[in-house]
C-alpha cells in the first residue's frame, strides 16, 4: 500500500511530546512531517503530556454559523425559534464529538461562556444572571447540561456492543461446537 505522504503527518503524545523525534521515511524515502496538532474526523488532536483535545476549530465554526444566522434573521425572529434554531442546529456543531475527548472543568466552562455569548447577544444583555433565567424559562442546556448525558449515552452504547460481541462469540463457539460433533 502506498502512504500519501502529504496527508500523512506525525505527532508524539506522551511524557515526551517536546523532544525532537528522528524523521520517519516513508518507502520512496520521504520524510514524513512532524505536527502540534492533527485533525482527525473534525477532531483536533493537539500535541501534549497527554491525550488532549483543542476545542479552538469547534468555537470558531459555532461562532461563524451563529452569526450568519443572525445576519440572515436579525430580530425578525423571535427568541423562541433562534434559541430552536441554535440547539438543534449549531450547538451540534460545538459540540461534534466531545463525549470521547478528554474536557476539564476550564474547557467546559469556555463551551457554556461560547453559548452564553450567543445568548447575551440575542437578549441584549451582558447579566449572566439574566441568561441563566432565560435558558431555564426557555428551557435551553447549556453545553455543561448536554456533555454528561452524551457521554453516559457513549458509554451505554460501548457497553452494549460489548455485550452483543460477547453474546456474539459465544454463538459462534456454540456453533463451532455442535458442527464439530456431526
Amino acid at each position: 500500500m502506498q502512504i500519501n505522504v502529504r496527508k500523512s503527518c506525525c505527532m508524539c503524545i506522551g511524557q515526551r511530546y517536546n523532544v525532537k523525534c528522528a524523521d520517519i521515511l516513508s518507502g520512496d524515502g520521504t520524510p514524513i512531517m512532524w505536527v502540534d496538532s492533527i485533525r482527525y474526523l473534525g477532531i483536533v488532536i493537539v500535541r501534549f503530556c497527554k491525550f488532549d483535545c483543542s476545542l479552538d476549530n469547534a468555537k470558531r465554526y459555532f461562532f461563524r454559523s451563529v452569526n450568519a444566522l443572525f445576519s440572515n434573521i436579525g430580530r425578525l425572529a423571535s427568541e423562541e425559534v433562534f434559541l430552536h434554531l441554535l440547539n438543534s442546529k449549531y450547538m451540534p456543531v460545538l459540540l461534534y464529538s466531545l463525549e470521547v475527548c478528554p474536557l476539564n472543568k476550564a474547557d467546559i466552562w469556555s463551551l457554556d461562556f461560547t453559548v452564553t455569548r450567543c445568548m447575551m447577544k440575542l437578549f441584549r444583555t451582558c447579566n449572566t444572571d439574566i441568561i441563566g433565567d432565560c435558558c431555564m424559562y426557555f428551557k435551553f442546556k447549556l453545553p455543561s447540561e448536554i456533555i454528561p448525558c452524551k457521554f453516559q449515552k457513549f458509554v451505554n452504547k460501548l457497553e452494549l456492543q460489548r455485550c452483543t460481541l460477547s453474546c456474539y462469540n459465544t454463538v459462534i463457539v456454540k456453533v463451532m461446537c455442535v458442527c464439530d460433533m456431526l
